[in-house]
Order: structure tokens, then sequence, then C-alpha cells
């Protein structure tokens, strides 16, 4: 007998939803760079699905703050079994961590307070506690996290305040391993991950073994996808209550204010348990960079998305002005040439690196020279461009540590590659001469938001770089001047 598909398979029409708004919607998310895959559901059945190749249906991906949904699932589980309460202190569920004699206002501090941000800091302690600042055991993040957040001093009274706090969420999932005795990710497996069928999921983990909470989970569309549903149906799949009765309620709800509603966009509608409020009665858990599930109770209708965009309200308008207009009350007429059509764009979805000459008289003077940087806030020091006929070789020195690409022509090469040491390291890179003086390569990182395009335009023996990404929590560029050095010596055996 075959195995049921978790989300049934459906045309649009039989669901109520136009193909060709569905097309207007994919054709809006493709106009912002780096939509990476999408999946619309409308009454519990998938209408629309497409990845941009190389991104693909079995590829996980970083999901950043839509982690915290999954973290305040686990708070709900566990308060469901009766492992803690929503208004525990959160000093005497952490004791051996927190203060002796704790302020008056840490004091107060509760889980939930904790799901809602208001925590009472008054501005974000996530980087004062991600870097151990307030703990004795040291700092660049090898100090105790959960000790670093207690030493940040509290400003409010807790409740009264929202901002937006990394930090919280992940002393969340401290006290979720204290009071179940697993891992965040391993109390997941058999509540919420097995049911739903993802498989395959990893978190990141704090220097004393904890999973982020905040930000640090992959897992793939299709599971993002099958989270929102849940939650779409109240926390019960396939006739099962995973979740407890009311906690969806509570937690999709506007448990606190965030900002004037009346300011527009869908930032400042309120915040519920690790979920943003939205218009139009959605709410979603989001990750930074567009990564999105989109629960719209009121069309019963949920919408997945990984992406690298730097403009995430852009990408709700998208589903405001395309989706919305497209979805009716009853199965619609078949539209089999609008129909057609969104299948097409869909399969096209793709996210190619350039293409260009194999080479040129800047190639040939560039072939295993040394090219030496200019002193630079980013430490890198030299490169070494090593052309092959198929894969060229590129050795950059950066401090201490040297890097190593290989980098495709005709097709980009498979391989780990670490840039930044908290991106997973699987990436493709591909590198061509897109004019006979510019050199291009492209590290496109596929189980993130990331994709890294380093430019070099060679002029005589002076070399430009410019180093970009597509998103980034800092600077998205680095420039570098460098020099072209003499042709290595040959060494001479004896």
């Amino acid at each position: 007998m075959a195995t049921p598909e978790r989300l049934p398979r459906s045309t649009p029409e039989e669901q109520g939803v136009r193909p060709r708004a569905l097309l207007r919607l994919v054709d809006a998310l493709v106009a912002q760079p780096e939509l990476h895959s999408i999946m619309v559901l409308r009454h519990g059945r998938v209408v629309a699905e497409g990845w941009a190749h190389p991104y693909a249906a079995d590829r996980p991906h970083q999901l950043y703050s839509l982690s915290k949904s999954f973290t305040a699932t686990a708070v709900g589980l566990a308060a469901g079994e009766g492992l803690l309460g929503l208004d525990d202190r959160v000093v005497d569920l952490l004791a051996d961590r927190a203060p002796v004699a704790p302020d008056p206002l840490l004091a107060a501090l509760r889980v939930r307070h904790l799901l809602t941000m208001t925590s009472g800091h008054h501005d974000d302690p996530s980087s004062a506690v991600f870097e151990g600042r307030g703990d004795r055991g040291g700092r660049g993040g090898r100090g105790d996290w959960v000790r670093a957040f207690f030493a940040q001093p509290l400003t409010h009274e807790p409740g009264t305040h929202f901002v937006y706090n990394t930090a919280a969420t992940y002393v969340l999932s401290a006290i979720v391993q204290r009071v179940s005795g697993q891992r965040l990710l391993d109390y997941l497996g058999p509540r919420l991950l097995e049911p739903l069928g993802i498989t395959g999921a990893t978190w990141e983990r704090s220097p004393q073994g904890i999973d982020t909470g905040g930000f640090g989970l992959s897992v793939r569309t299709e599971d993002v996808a099958a989270f929102g549903q849940l939650y779409l149906q109240d926390g019960v799949w396939a006739g099962r209550r995973l979740l407890p009765e009311g906690w969806v309620a509570q937690a999709s709800a506007a448990q606190v204010p965030n900002g004037d509603p009346a300011a527009g966009g869908d930032w400042w509608q309120g915040y519920g348990f690790q979920l943003w409020r939205c218009r139009h009665g959605a709410y979603r858990g989001d990750g930074a960079f567009g990564q999105f599930a989109v629960v719209l109770p009121e069309q019963d209708a949920v919408v997945a998305l990984t992406s690298g965009v730097p403009d995430m309200q852009a990408t709700l308008d998208a589903l405001w002005e395309h989706l919305l207009p497209g979805l009716a009350d009853e199965p619609l007429a078949p539209d089999d040439e609008g129909r057609a059509a969104l299948a097409a764009r869909l399969a096209a979805l793709r996210l190619d690196p350039p293409v260009g000459e194999p080479g040129s008289e800047a190639a040939r003077r560039m072939a295993g020279r040394t090219v030496t940087f200019a002193p630079n806030p980013w430490r890198v020091r030299d490169a070494v461009l090593e052309p092959g006929a198929e894969v060229d070789t590129v050795r950059i020195r950066i401090g201490r540590r040297t890097l190593t690409a290989r980098a495709g022509h005709r097709a980009p090469v498979a391989q780990r590659l670490r840039l930044v040491r908290s991106e997973p390291p699987s990436a493709l890179v591909s590198a061509t001469w897109t004019s006979p003086t510019t050199y291009q390569l492209t590290a496109r990182f596929v189980e993130t938001p990331f994709v890294r395009t380093v430019r070099v335009e060679v002029d005589g023996d002076q070399v430009r770089v410019r180093a970009e990404v597509n998103v980034s929590f800092g600077s998205t560029v680095v420039e570098l001047q460098g020099t072209v050095g003499a042709p290595a010596t040959p060494t001479v055996s004896r």
C-alpha cells in the first residue's frame, strides 16, 4: 500500500485558487532577488510549489528566527505535559545559573515574558549575551549564555515593554532542556517532528550544548509548510492532537503590542508567543532574509517561503496584493491555460551563475601569481588563481587561515566552504571571465539565504576586488586593492 502524502496535492482551481493569481505572485517574488522556494496550501492541499535551481525540495534551509516559533511550540508542549507553567519564574527554573539574590525585576521575570519578548530589557541584549558578557566564564561565546542573560540589567517591569530579543528565546530553549532532560531538538522529535514527517532537522548549539532556540534550525520547505498547516489546524494532525488544546489560539494572538498598527505594514500588528501578527487576520513565523511560515486562518491557507531578500515587507506585500484576490470560497472552473503557465513558471525557476569566456590575456597574466593586498580591516593578505580547463582553484589567505575554493566553469563545484563560521558550509562555487579583464567567482551557500560574488578587475599589475553578499546583518560589500606579483620561481631539486 502506498504511503499517503503528508501534504496532498491538488489543482488550484479545485481549492478555489486562481492559477493566474499564483502566477502573478511568483512573478512578483522573483522580481525581488533570491526567491529560493515557495509552497502555497489551500484547505490543507498544496496548490503551488517550486524551487529555484539549485535549491531543491530535499535540501534543508537555514530558518534564522523562524526557529523561534518551533522553540515556543516546545514550551507549549512542555506546559501541556506539566513540566513547566507559563507563569513560572525564570530564576526558579534555572536557579543554578541565576544570581543568588536577583533584583526585583529579574525575580518577576516569567516564562510568558520570554515568549512575548517583554523580558524588561530596554534594548536587545542578545549581542552581549552571545559574547558571554557578564559571565565570568569568558567572552567571545565561551561564557555561559544563560548567566550572561541574567547579568544584563532590566529597566522595565517584565511584561510592559516589547523589544525583540533572540537571547530570550535561547533561555526558553535552556528551560525546555532543563525540565525535560533533553536538548530541544530531541524533545521535539517524537512530539512534533516525527508526526509531521520532519526528518534530518539540525539545530546549532551554544558552547554549553544547548540548542540556540532563537536561530540555528535547518529544515526543508515542506517541513515549514507542514508546521504552518499544523497551526492552521489548531494543533491537530491526521486526526491526532499534537499541541495542547488552546495553545494555538494563545500563541497566535496579539499577546502584547509591539508598535503602532496605524504605521502600516506587518511589523506593528502585535506579537504572540514567538509569532507575529499580520494584517488580514493572518500571523506568521519568520526568519531573517525571507524565511516565512504565513498562516491565513480566514482564508484557510498557508504559505511557506525560503529566500535571501533584504526587504521582507515586500514579500508580505506581494502575498496580500496577488494571493488574496485570487482566493474564492468555492471551487473554480478549470483554467488549463493559466495552470499550465503557472506550472511552467515554477519549473523554470533558476538561479544560475554567469557565464563567459574561459580565458584572456588577463587570465594568463594572473595564472599562478600571488596577488598581495593592501592592509585592510578584513585581514585578507593574498590570493592565488590556478586556472584549469574545467575547474579553477583559488587560494586566499585571511589572517592565519587559508581558504581554498574549487570553481567550475561550465557547472558549479559542490564543496564544503566556510566563509563565515556560523554558516552551514555546503556551497556551489563557479567562476568565469565575464570580460577580458573581469573575473567573477560565485559561491552559493545552498542551505542558507546567502550568495557571495567576488568580482576581480585586472588592470596591468593592479587588481581591484569587490566581494559582495546578497544579504547581511552588517556590511554587504568588501573592496580590496592588490598587486600582481612576479611569477613564482620553480623549485629545483638537488
